[in-house]
């Protein structure tokens, strides 16, 4: 009967401050909506960059080819400095007829021309994770001081726009996340308040004829728990339709056909979740301990 009687104590609050109840639940759904949305943005930048990783492509240019000798010291010179997948030695020779087979029919080109005439090189092929992609620009300044480097060509321009890309989006999601913690909190603290203020009178009516504080308590915080669950569930709704729509109309296109995009894990959507409803509780306990006087 207890339980009864609290699950209608908290309807009838929500039913009095439906207005203000609402507008708190887009509130905390906009707000996690948001985070949830830079999240998720965040989360493919990080996969696109391992994916991209396997193009990710150094090349040293030597003034003269190493000797046979010379190979294997080089190498582990380069390994010690960095994981890499590979490293790949080629001559003078070699590069001659990989340019033939760029070329395909123009190859003809080539009739007159020596290898000679192209330097020999080492091919790099850095580990696939955002972590080396960053730090590509330092490993490419310390392969230019191996034995008899001459150039070292990379991808850098394309490299540095991910890296900073990545680098803005984490700032949006840590500032997003603060936007959470606040909006949800103050609004659901605020929308607590109404409820006190407009059934004040009748709580401490509720409270002269014996009822406890848990009883009298139990409601409101139960309101800001629901604030909490269908605020945060609209909002990681909302950006599973979201997700849905864009894969729908823009992942057939060629430029995304190389890049495989997913939603965010499940362990993540249920820490997002749960995160929301204890925001929003905790708002609920803080107006409950602030302006509830009985």
């Amino acid at each position: 009967m207890k339980t009864r009687s609290i699950i209608s104590q908290t309807v009838r609050n929500l039913s009095q401050t439906f207005g203000s109840q609402i507008m708190t639940m887009a509130t905390v759904s906009l707000s996690v909506l948001i985070f949830s949305f830079f999240f998720l943005v965040f989360i493919n930048l990080q996969k696109t960059g391992i994916q991209l990783g396997e193009f990710i492509k150094i090349i040293v240019y030597l003034e003269e080819e190493p000797t046979a000798t010379e190979k294997p010291l080089i190498e582990k010179q380069i390994r010690s400095f960095t994981p890499v997948n590979s490293v790949v030695f080629k001559s003078r020779t070699e590069a001659f007829e990989q340019l033939g087979r760029h070329l395909g029919a123009d190859r003809d080109l080539l009739a007159d021309l020596t290898p000679d005439f192209l330097p020999p090189s080492i091919e790099v092929h850095p580990s696939r994770s955002l972590t080396a992609l960053t730090q590509i620009k330092e490993f490419s300044d310390f392969l230019a001081t191996l034995p008899k480097a001459k150039k070292v060509q990379y991808g850098r321009e394309w490299i540095e726009r991910l890296a900073s890309l990545t680098q803005l989006v984490r700032l949006i999601v840590y500032l997003s996340g603060g936007l959470l913690v606040l909006t949800s909190t103050f609004m659901v603290s605020s929308t607590i308040r109404l409820t006190v203020v407009t059934r004040q009178a009748e709580l401490e009516i509720l409270r002269l004829l014996g009822a406890d504080s848990a009883y009298i308590k139990t409601p409101l915080f139960l309101e800001g728990l629901l604030q909490g669950a269908l605020g945060s569930g609209v909002g990681l709704l909302c950006l599973y339709g979201l997700f849905s729509w864009v894969q729908d109309h823009f992942h057939g296109q060629t430029a995304l056909n190389m890049i495989t995009f997913s939603f965010l894990p499940g362990e993540a959507v249920a820490l997002i979740f749960v995160v929301s409803i204890i925001l929003c509780t905790l708002g609920s306990l803080i107006s409950i301990r602030k302006f509830l006087r009985i």
